[in-house]
């Protein structure tokens, strides 16, 4: 349902990785869109996997789930949050799939004999992604986070590409380039050296910035400003300050400060409409409350020398400590380390104990010891995916008194496989994209603490897993005290587990976590952080 109408904000980055630039789309979207109009993000990845799918957190950070299944890079979790909107695998692009898809064309014969090349087709199909958002739904602003920093070669299609639409489409598009201003405490001096370079780069690739963000410690001066604007051929009023914030929840408050959303809307010649964000406002300044009740939560993983594995369940457990008006302390421990030293000496001081996702053998016998803290110790306990499945395995060892019990994806010979495949998993030789993914219904049990925090008979949540409950045990868990209070609508699927007789103690197959906003925390994490509070 393509329109002219629809603008197109294109947003690169340079000097540096990591400043920020998904923060930032995340941030001018939400703007945008607290003005009335309608705003979809999506990602351009420059990396060759088809999706992240198949990648180390570790070198990666999480993998995000969208509702329709996609595996997706972790900033389509800010554009969810930010814009409180599901987004779907049309909004998320690698080179890995732009190349998939010529390669596809090529065999078939679609380019009639012609010799492929990266112009005019890798660029072309990159081209037909910035409109792709568009195919059913109508937006007036498409924003695209271009991967990567300008001066990488793997990059080079992207950037070629939105220069071409941007020469198609002149009228419509706007390029923001978010760069690094250093500040050097031996001088006292800002330095914009690096910033005059990277726009260079970007103009010798043929596209020419409108608005330059500057990621910076302090705000920068006027002068600053109008040295910038001068050198990289802008107007002062388009350098914009992205100062280090507390929080990137507060990111949209200092870029409307700075008055980028006005910039945006003034070059594109539409106007500037009174902005509605008192709930955005109210959550802000909740995080920020001075004397807030400190909650300490384990987050116990293999993972925790990167929080951004992890980085969806960290912001869920914001949202719900601002629902809650407390505070939560992340206490991060290596579940390999707890099989060396033991759970006592990492979670005897901690008010609740999270298990998320994750995949491997290694430090599952940590998180197992884990769990059997929570459960004979009484302390709030939340597993998610993984989580159940180590939450089961612990209460058949100690609880059925089924020593050997396991799941068979780390231990195949395991007398009691309590969690094993999939059955529609089992034939499945490879491994992207192929799990069950995405949204599932789940029936929820009448009473329990899953109803009491949805408060209906039907959910929908985001699914990432191979392994499910083994159906032949329901019976001994059930009568040993550990209920199953969420199936799959037919029954046949195990979703969700809970201890009646402890405080907090519930596991779920999906990952909530992906669903959580910062007005509108997840249900799970709010009654979790509510159990660990008290």
């Amino acid at each position: 349902m393509q329109s002219k109408s629809t603008k197109y904000i294109f947003i690169t980055g340079g000097v540096v990785s990591g400043l920020g630039k998904g923060i930032v789309a995340s941030s001018l979207g939400m703007l945008l869109k607290s003005q009335g109009y309608s705003v979809t993000i999506q990602k351009f990845d420059p990396y060759l996997n088809v999706d992240p799918g198949t990648m180390s957190p570790i070198q990666h950070g999480e993998v995000f789930v969208t509702e329709d299944g996609c595996e997706t890079d972790l900033d389509l979790g800010h554009y969810e949050r930010f814009l409180n909107q599901n987004l779907s695998r049309l909004n998320n692009v690698t080179s890995g799939m732009i190349f998939w898809d010529v390669l596809t064309k090529e065999r078939r014969g679609d380019y009639l004999g012609k010799t492929v090349q990266i112009i005019p087709h890798v660029t072309n199909e990159i081209k037909s992604r910035i409109r792709a958002p568009l195919t059913n739904e109508y937006f007036d602003f498409v924003i695209t986070e271009i991967g990567g920093t300008v001066g990488d070669i793997e990059s080079l299609p992207f950037l070629e590409a939105i220069r071409q639409f941007q020469y198609q489409n002149r009228e419509d598009c706007v390029h923001i380039h978010l760069t690094l201003v250093p500040h050097l405490s031996a001088t006292g001096e800002f330095k914009t050296k690096p910033t005059q370079h990277s726009v260079k780069e970007l103009r010798e690739i043929g596209i020419l910035a409108n608005v330059i963000v500057c990621r910076s410690p302090e705000p920068l001066s006027f002068e600053i400003k109008e040295k910038i604007a001068l050198f990289c051929d802008v107007a002062p009023e388009a350098v914009i300050t992205s100062v280090d914030a507390a929080s990137i929840y507060d990111v949209p408050l200092i870029l409307e400060n700075e008055r980028l959303d006005a910039v945006v809307l003034n070059h594109l010649k539409m106007p500037i409409q009174p902005k509605k964000m008192a709930g955005w406002i109210s959550f802000v300044e909740e995080i920020h409350k001075p004397n807030l009740s400190e909650v300490q939560v384990a987050i116990v993983g293999k993972y925790t020398q990167l929080s951004d594995s992890y980085f969806s369940v960290t912001e869920s457990l914001s949202h719900a400590a601002a629902a809650n008006h407390c505070k939560v302390l992340v206490k991060w421990v290596d579940s390999e380390e707890i099989e060396k030293n033991g759970a006592d000496s990492y979670l005897k001081n901690v008010n609740g104990i999270l298990i998320p996702g994750g995949f491997g053998g290694r430090g599952t016998e940590g998180k197992i010891a884990a769990a059997k803290y929570a459960r004979e110790n009484n302390v709030p306990y939340f597993g998610l995916c993984l989580g159940l499945h180590i939450a089961v395995v612990e209460f058949a060892r100690n609880v059925l008194n089924l020593k050997e019990a396991h799941s068979t994806e780390f231990n195949e010979k395991t007398p009691d496989p309590i969690i094993h495949i999939m059955q529609d998993q089992k034939d499945v030789k490879k491994k992207g994209g192929t799990m069950r993914l995405g949204a599932c219904d789940c029936k929820v049990e009448p009473g329990s603490r899953l109803y009491e925090a949805y408060q209906t008979p039907i959910i929908s949540e985001r699914h990432r897993h191979r392994y499910e409950f083994n159906n032949a045990y329901r019976e001994q868990f059930e009568a040993a005290g550990m209920t199953i209070t969420g199936t799959s609508p037919s029954g046949d699927l195990v979703e969700v587990v809970e201890i009646p007789s402890q405080k907090w103690f519930l596991a779920c197959q999906f990952h909530p976590e992906f669903k959580s906003r910062p007005a509108q925390p997840h249900p799970l994490f709010s009654k979790f952080v509510a159990a660990a509070k008290g």
